[in-house]
Order: C-alpha cells, then structure tokens, then sequence
C-alpha cells in the first residue's frame, strides 16, 4: 500500500476509521477548565521543565555527544534523552495551538530552534542519536534492548517531529530531518534480515506509525508491524517480574487484557490499533477491543488510573485495585488516553471517550499542581500519613513524595502531561461523512468541513463539570442537512437534550447515556442543548474488589470526589482528623451547596484493648438493644474536594473510598 501523507494539526491522523480527528486549527478552546489547565502549562510548566532539563544536565547531555567528550560529564537516567523529545513535542504542539502570530509563540519557536540545534548536533553520520550508548567507554548499540530504552527514546524523537511536521508543514524543518534519518537506521538495523527483537519499553511502534503517516513512507508502518507481530516471542528474555512486564510473554494477538508494566502496556496497545488500522487488519484491532473491555471492567481505578504494583509499575490480577496501593502511574493514564484515542477513532463508540473524559479529569489533571511546577507521579486514592513540601532544589524518587514534587529522577510524568495539554484541543470533537460529534465538552469555537466540503462552524459555551449545561450555537449554514452527535456520559442517567432551531418551537427528548443525534440543515442560531445531570452522587465498586467491599466513593460529573484530613478536622473542631478513622452515613445522600460537596460521617468504633481482632459486636455505635443512646456521637457534615484538586493546600491524608459500616459488621 502507499500511504498518503496527512499534515492534520493533531497527534493521530488514521488514514481510515470510523472518525477523522481535527487538528488545533480548526478547535480552540475559549476558557474553561481545560483552556486554564492550557494556559498554565504554557506560562509555567513548559519553562519549568526547559529549567529542570538545563539544570539536570539531561539536554547538555547532546552538547557532551557533539563535541566528542561522553561518556564523561553525563547525567540522568539511560532514558533522560526522551524528556527532550517529549518537551520539545509539547513545543511544538503548544506553538501550532498559540499561533505563528502570538508573540509567545514566537518565544517558543526560538527555544523549539535553539534545543533542536543541539540535539541535531548529536547525531551520527548514520543516523544514530542516543547519548547513553555507542561511543567509547560507552556500552555498544542496541546491546542492551531490554532496559536500555534507545528505541523508546527514538520513539519520542520521531513523535516530537511528528508535531513539529503537522503544525509547521511544507518546511524543511530540522527535527523531522533528524527524525527521518533515525527511523532510517531502525528500519535498517531491526527490519528483515536485521536484530530479530524489540524495545524493552514499547513506544517505538504508535511513533513509528505516526512518521509513516506524516512522511507517507510504507517502511516506518511495516517496522512497526513487524515490531509488533515480535512482541511476545520472548526475544527479551526473563526477568524477576516475569516477560509479561514487557508484554513478551504472548502475541499481542493472543492477549485478552493488558498486563505487566502499565506505561509499556499502553504505548504498545496503541502502536498495535495504528497498525491494525493502517493495514486494515479486523483480526488484530478485535483482540485489541477486547483487551481494552477486560481491563476497563478489572483492571481499572475509579479515577481512571491503571496500574496497581509499586515494584513494577504494573498490571495487578483482576479485581486487585487496593486504593491504598494504587501506582496509577501519570504515565499510564496519558498511555490509557493514547489507546482509547485510537480505538475511538477507529470505531466511534462512546465508552472510550467516557474512559478519556474519567482519565483527563482525574489522572491527568491530577499530577500537575495549581502552580504548574510540581506534579504527581503515583497517584494514590487513600494516603495514610500527610506529606511533608519537597523544596525546589530537590529531585523525588519516583513515587515516595506524598505530595507532589518539581522534579523526579525519573521524570517522564512532567513532559508527559505537559505535551498532553499542549495538544488537548485536539481531543475534543471528530467529524464523518454525515456530520461532527462532540466527545469531550468545554468552551470552543470549532470551524471545520465536511469530507463533502460544507462548511461547520459551530460556538460551544459550557461551564462544564461545575454545571451540566453544554449549548452548542450554530454559526453558520453549511447549505446542506448535517448530524451533531453528542456523547452522553455513562454516568448521566437523566440527560436531557433541547434543540431550538430557526422556525420550529423547541424540542426537548430525553438522551440516554451513549449518544445523542440532532440531523438538521442548521441555520445560523440555532441552538442544541445537552443538559447532563452533574448532582453528586454515590458510587459502589464491583464486590470482587475486595480493598473496598463495603465502601461508596463519590462523584459529581466526571471528578471524582475525595475526603481530605484538613477538612474532616475543620468541620469536628479538631475531634476528628484521622480519614482512616470515619465511616459514611449511606443513608445521607450527598449535598451540594454553593459550590461544596458534602456527606455525612460518623466515627468508626474499633474494638477496646491491645488486640485488634474480637467478636463482632452487636451494637457497634454503643447503642443498648432497647434503642437507648449510650455515648454514641452525632453524624457530622464534612466537605469533599475533586480528586485533582487534593493536596494543595499542605500535608493532608485522604480517600478516595469510605467505608459505610464498622469493621466489626464487616466482619
């Protein structure tokens, strides 16, 4: 086949599939949760992390590999070189969203220039760049597959100029010429007849499918088909954590569900839909389906966040999702988004847009601080002891801070979420033949056409998730009937839909959750409402999750809801400050006042003496069987904060889960 190159302003452009995405010039967000999110990460996470990887020594590491000096002076992990890429990616995604004529964007096209500069200095003659491996003193080229990550870093290289292609196209840009000669040496090195293995770290194959798709050159897709059909014929070996830490242990086709590492697992799911997308390959993109529907069901947080192993990172069995284990690695959950992504695209069903909106809303959103400048790399649903600031000048190990942290020895989760909103806009809206469908909502202007060329032009206005209103306002008449398709969450039982358009009184039905469609010949004006129910609400787990059996959670729209210590103490005069230590009224529906959340509590009653197990006990709050009190203390209102919101106002333990009786009922 011969690919047709695609110069869409967005991170994934199938040639075929259900939905064509759109690119950051034809969706811009105009304010809102995300657009702030957008901005912050522009003014304050962008230079933060340029200022990390100047300090750390991670970008001087190409400066050392230019003028000849490695292995002496460099610093970081084996992997430090793929945070350049994934910084200069989110660069370059930040700088097609901002626009050629914003001031800032011209600021950021000089540090685009100047950081590529050196890492094109970097390169070899044959288009090997890698700073950890290859030189004298240096261990020798891909002699270490397995934890080397040198096809992962030319992974985030290849993406980089991915963005850097579809957001400056028809230039002859340095990081894509770069790029091209780096997949050049893959193909070369790994093809037929080449090494017969695989990356350690998958992350090579959606990067390599992407390239394919920008450049039109058939190669990079048949690399990363071959890298994929190896995966799982135990090129790698074993290790302690078993080859499914590198998803070698089976064929990709072979799998039922995602195991093993968290972030690899993700990376690799999504390269095998490119794949199975590109060369239309119904057998591959099925056993895919069903991987992401089995780990949806068991292997997956409320928060959307996956991965329940602090030693590997990883995939723990079904139904073992312990809140107070949970890793949920940031990484993850933007690797959970790349997968949904692409089988959204490729099929058009709903839950995987609902799966992105839980995982944008309370993973993503979650890692990076109010300030943009330190973030989340693990994120727990219940933390036990309250954390202590880490100062600037510290770098974290990986997941030991209980609150965030501005930089991490192992720091991919910052650039990650950073080149994730740099490109969010992206996200929002797909059209088909027949018309535009709405996936995520928030304020935006989208001008767009039809395959047919009519034009859309259409204004959404929302305060979503703080209200459940979204209004999309027609801005033009495309001169022809098109179809609007609105997602209605799984959550939103109760979803109406109002349309008023030009010399029809209002129509008002009810939306079921999955999608709503209004076919029309719009005219400029008219309106179509989507009014979701975003009252709080109680939430219970599948019973075999035994960490929480017993347990409600709360959420309220799309966030997830958590209880904070620095509340519970506030709202009992200081009785009570132990998150650990209260139990939920479940008889007390959730309140929703002026904003703020709230649920009744009640203290939990241990059992009295040095030994913590005993019978169970009949009257667990101390009443008599004649129903008369006997010392048991009132329930008291106590406010919950989003999950992405926890931990910004100091050290504070929290849940996520609370349990509705005492353990002794439990029992």
């Amino acid at each position: 086949m011969s690919l047709s190159t695609s110069t869409t302003a967005t991170p994934v452009a199938p040639s075929r599939g259900r939905l064509r995405p759109l690119g950051l010039d034809e969706v811009a967000l105009t304010g809102g949760f995300w657009a702030d999110r957008q901005h912050l990460n522009a003014a304050a996470t962008l230079p933060h992390i340029e200022d990390r990887l100047e300090r750390e020594g991670w970008i001087a590491n190409f400066d050392l590999a230019a003028a000849g000096t490695l292995p002496a002076g460099r610093r970081g992990r084996e992997f430090a070189d793929s945070e350049v890429y994934k910084y200069l990616e989110a660069l370059a995604w930040e700088i097609g969203r901002s626009g050629s004529t914003d001031r800032a964007a011209g600021a950021l096209e000089a540090r685009f220039d100047a950081i590529t500069a050196r890492v094109a200095a970097a390169q070899e003659p044959d288009g090997y760049l890698n700073t950890m491996f290859g030189r004298p003193g240096q261990r020798a080229r891909w002699s270490a597959l397995g934890w080397g990550h040198e096809l992962y870093c030319t992974g985030h290289l290849l993406q980089a100029a991915v963005a850097r292609a579809r957001t400056r196209p028809g230039t002859d840009d340095v990081l894509v010429e770069v790029a091209r000669r780096a997949a050049d040496l893959v193909c070369d090195v790994f093809g037929p007849g080449g090494i017969e293995s695989v990356c350690g770290h998958a992350e090579i194959e959606p990067a390599l499918v992407e390239f394919a798709r920008v450049t039109g050159e058939e190669r990079y897709l048949a690399q990363a088909a071959l890298f994929v059909e190896r995966r799982g014929t135990g090129t790698l070996g074993d290790i302690e954590f078993g080859r499914s830490y590198f998803q070698d242990d089976m064929p990709v086709r072979a799998a039922t569900v995602l195991r093993g590492h968290a972030v690899r697992a993700g990376y690799l799911s999504a390269g095998a839909v490119d794949v199975a997308v590109e060369r239309n390959d119904a057998e591959l993109l099925a056993a895919l389906t069903t991987q992401w529907e089995n780990t949806v069901a068991r292997r997956t947080y409320l928060t959307g966040g996956q991965g329940s192993h602090h030693q590997d990172e990883a995939f723990g069995e079904d139904w073992v999702l312990p809140p107070d284990r949970s890793y949920s690695e940031t990484c993850a959950g933007v690797a959970s988004i790349m997968f949904s992504w692409r089988l959204l695209l490729a099929q058009g069903a709903p839950r995987y847009a609902d799966l992105i909106e839980r995982t944008l809303f309370n993973v993503v959103a979650t890692s990076p601080s109010n300030s943009g400048t330190s973030f989340f790399y693990a994120n727990t649903l219940h933390q036990r002891r309250p954390g202590t600031p880490a100062p600037d000048s510290d770098v974290s190990p990986r997941a030991s801070s209980t609150l965030r942290a501005p930089w991490f020895e192992v720091s991919c989760c910052p650039p990650n979420v950073a080149r994730t909103l740099a490109g969010l806009t992206a996200y929002l809206a797909t059209t088909d033949d027949d018309g535009l469908q709405l996936h995520q909502y928030a304020p935006a202007t989208i001008r767009t056409a039809l395959p047919g060329g009519a034009a859309i032009a259409l204004d959404v206005d929302t305060a979503y998730p703080r209200d459940g209103v979204v209004r999309v306002t027609v801005r033009a008449d495309a001169g022809t009937p098109w179809t609007l398709t609105m997602r209605v969450p799984a959550w939103a039982q109760g979803a109406r839909l109002i349309v008023r358009t030009a010399g029809d009184p209002p129509a008002e039905r009810a939306a079921e959750p999955g999608t709503v469609h209004v076919r029309h010949h719009f005219r400029e004006g008219d309106v179509v409402e989507l009014h979701l129910p975003v009252q709080p609400r109680f939430t219970a787990a599948d019973p075999r999750i035994d960490a929480v059996r017993g347990c409600l959670a709360v959420e309220r729209g799309p966030e997830v809801l958590c209880l904070e210590s620095i509340d519970l103490a506030a709202a009992t005069g200081g009785r009570h400050t132990d998150v650990a230590a209260v139990r939920l009224d479940a008889d007390a529906p959730p309140q929703e006042a002026d904003g703020a959340v709230t649920v009744r509590l009640r203290p939990l009653v241990a059992p009295a003496g040095p030994w913590p197990y005993a019978a169970p006990d009949p009257h667990p709050d101390g009443a008599a069987e004649d129903g008369a009190e006997d010392g048991a203390e009132d329930g008291f209102d106590v406010p919950l904060v989003p999950y992405h919101d926890w931990a910004e106002r100091g050290g504070s333990t929290m849940r996520v889960w609370l349990p509705t009786d005492t353990p002794a009922q439990r029992g």
